[in-house]
């Protein structure tokens, strides 16, 4: 179907160039959906249907977050994006001493099986598609989600989503890791194993730059350092004997969207072509899916700021718009007052309503790739692949991205960026409106969203009746079997299923692990 303009004039589905002196730019570029996938993974983009609309959301306990996903749901949010809180994403009990004063502050708390229960309830898990913002313990809450969907009657071949299960960026940029790098990178190839044969249409991965670019990343660093920890995780499943075709189309990435649209577009491009090139000529992968990057976005927290709050609605705006016009295959968007503290529902809802506009009031979904041919974009696009490349370069120098992580090379990048951010803003030479010019004598009062404090006491009551009202005998021999599991090659994920099902704890199972495994401490940057 042919659309129109506003001037009643049409908008044709996709635009080519045409061949000028004896050269198409089209040989270079490609067409859309295919090979080097410049121009988006998809030939019809947002031309058939938009990207799915996700709002990242979680806090307090798994009935409040419950609550809170019903309403968006409700208000047309098309996909699910959890948010955990501290404990459970370190693998820790809400009742242990780590835990203290950290419960349900930046995302729910789950515990065991009886949380995700709660948490998912009257939510037909074969009619939503769920993103899970967990790492180190992601195949713990996998599991939690495939035992309650069974509760439910819904066969695993029928669920759909995400875990990010990226534990390669803690070392850079987060902090929340658990277990050393090599054995992580067993876990999650025991993951992608896992998912091929039972729950094959989960997306085992979303390799991220997102908090590498929160932690200071320039955009060219994002990408390289993202698809570099890509090129690992590929190179760890190959090792472990699976055929990239088996476990590529299932790989997926996660990216900020700042306010600087047009390098950010470029970013997007570059990243996609990169990621071609590198699943054909280094891994020989010959599904086109294999090829394909397919990325989650999410507008960037850092950009976001606490004074004069709303104005951060028009830089989430402008960030949404640049994901889109990136080809983004599915999009959160933050809520104004996070520089303050979680969303209010009202917020929240306003951040959706700005992916609504953008998909059903503006003209960006009537063709695909808007900015292919753009002087600029395509110069742009070509100088952060450059720059992408040559740092992918040295991080095999020095001998991939684990050998670069304990190096501290990655990490050692982002903090010069960040610094050099730090300065130009303190020196006024990079504007942040509302912080550094165009100020208010005053502030306008206000009134953020509060986690109850007692949220952790009734978490720790929960645990103590799950303790008293399960099997210990066989919980201990389940945890057992897991030690077994990983103190040898079996894939660790089928008796951590059982483990979890006979009701041990996040904190019982990731201590069963560190076991075994041991705890990663970092070193110091060189």
């Amino acid at each position: 179907m042919v659309r129109e303009s506003e001037s009643g004039l049409p908008v044709e589905p996709v635009y080519g160039p045409r061949a000028l002196d004896g050269w198409d730019p089209a040989e270079r570029l490609g067409e859309p959906g295919r090979y080097p996938f410049t121009r988006g993974v998809h030939p019809s983009m947002y031309t058939g249907r938009p990207w799915t609309m996700r709002q990242y959301a979680g806090f307090g306990t798994a009935a409040e977050s419950n609550a809170r996903y019903r309403r968006l749901i409700a208000h047309g949010t098309t996909g699910l994006s959890v948010a955990f809180d501290l404990p459970t994403q370190m693998g820790h009990d809400s009742d242990a001493p780590l835990a203290r004063g950290e419960v349900g502050k930046v995302g729910v708390a789950v515990d065991s099986v009886d949380d995700m229960r709660v948490l998912f309830g009257g939510i037909p898990l074969d009619r939503v598609s769920t993103s899970m913002t967990i790492n180190a313990p992601a195949a713990l809450l996998l599991l939690l989600y495939q035992l309650v969907a069974e509760e439910q009657g819904v066969a695993a071949d029928r669920l759909t989503g995400t875990i990010q299960n990226d534990v390669l960026k803690e070392y850079i940029a987060r902090g929340t890791y658990i277990f050393p790098p090599r054995p992580s990178l067993r876990l999650t190839a025991d993951i992608f194993r896992y998912c091929r044969a039972g729950i094959p249409r989960w997306n085992t991965i979303s390799i991220s730059g997102y908090h590498m670019a929160e932690a200071g990343a320039s955009p060219a660093q994002e990408i390289a350092f993202t698809l570099a920890d890509g090129i690992a995780y590929v190179r760890t499943a190959v090792a472990a004997g699976m055929d990239v075709d088996d476990f590529a189309p299932r790989l997926s990435f996660f990216f900020v969207a700042r306010t600087t649209l047009l390098e950010e577009v470029a970013k997007f491009r570059a990243a996609r072509r990169i990621w071609a090139r590198v699943m054909r000529e280094e891994f020989g992968a010959r599904d086109p899916k294999s090829l394909m990057l397919r990325f989650h976005t999410q507008t960037a927290g850092v950009q976001l700021t606490a004074q004069q709050p709303e104005v951060n609605l028009v830089r989430v705006a402008v960030q949404g718009l640049a994901a889109v016009l990136g080809g983004t295959q599915s999009l959160h968007t933050n809520s104004f007052d996070e520089a303050i503290a979680l969303p209010t529902d009202r917020s929240a809802r306003l951040a959706l309503r700005t992916q609504q506009v953008l998909a059903h009031e503006t003209d960006v979904t009537a063709t695909v790739d808007p900015f292919a041919g753009s002087y600029a974009v395509e110069s742009m696009t070509d100088d952060v692949e450059a720059a992408a490349v040559g740092l992918m370069g040295r991080i095999e120098e020095l001998g991939g991205a684990v050998a670069a992580i304990e190096h501290g090379f990655q990490k050692n990048e982002i903090e010069r960026n960040a610094y050099r951010i730090a300065r130009e803003t303190d020196a006024g030479e990079r504007v942040v409106v509302g912080v550094n010019r165009f100020r208010l004598d005053e502030e306008e009062p206000y009134e953020p969203l509060r986690v109850d404090p007692a949220i952790e006491a009734r978490q720790a009551e929960r645990l103590a009746r799950l303790r008293a009202g399960r099997d210990r005998t066989a919980v201990g021999n389940a945890l057992s079997a897991l030690q077994k599991a990983a103190e040898g090659e079996d894939n660790v994920l089928y008796p951590m299923k059982e483990a979890l099902r006979a009701r041990a704890t996040v904190g019982e199972v990731c201590g069963a692990l560190r076991e075994v495994w041991g705890t990663y401490v970092p070193t110091d940057a060189f």
